[in-house]
């Protein structure tokens, strides 16, 4: 009987312990990548109507948008770390957007206040 309670929590702790591993190599489908990439072409338009950025930085930031869906579009499903590196791209184009919009600021901006990142 106590060698079976040792295989079970043996069995568990493995199980625990390999299930991270598994998830960080599940493959996703590419469907939050493109929502929230057409989310953002969204603002890029809305702020080119506003007049806040040029037509030349809005026609950059769109074509920097189409790269990131195209880059998740181009298979079925996509390994999770290119999923979270799609998404750090299009946070990256977001805090941009921002900056570029007045909504925000760089991290190298000497006159940001210390701590406090862009709304």
């Amino acid at each position: 009987m106590r060698s079976f309670r040792t295989l079970k929590a043996a069995t568990l702790t493995a199980l625990l312990i390999a299930v991270p591993f598994a998830s960080a190599y599940a493959n996703e489908t590419p469907t939050s990548i493109v929502d929230q990439a057409q989310g953002l072409d969204q603002g890029i338009a809305d702020a080119r109507q506003q007049n806040t950025i040029t037509p030349a930085e809005a026609q950059r930031l769109h074509m920097r948008a189409v790269h990131i869906t195209q880059a998740a579009e181009g298979r079925g499903k996509i390994p999770a770390v290119q999923s979270r590196h799609l998404l750090r791209r299009l946070d990256n184009l977001d805090q941009t957007l921002q900056v570029d919009t007045g909504g925000g600021f760089a991290v190298n901006d000497d006159n940001a206040e210390s701590g406090i990142y862009p709304n």
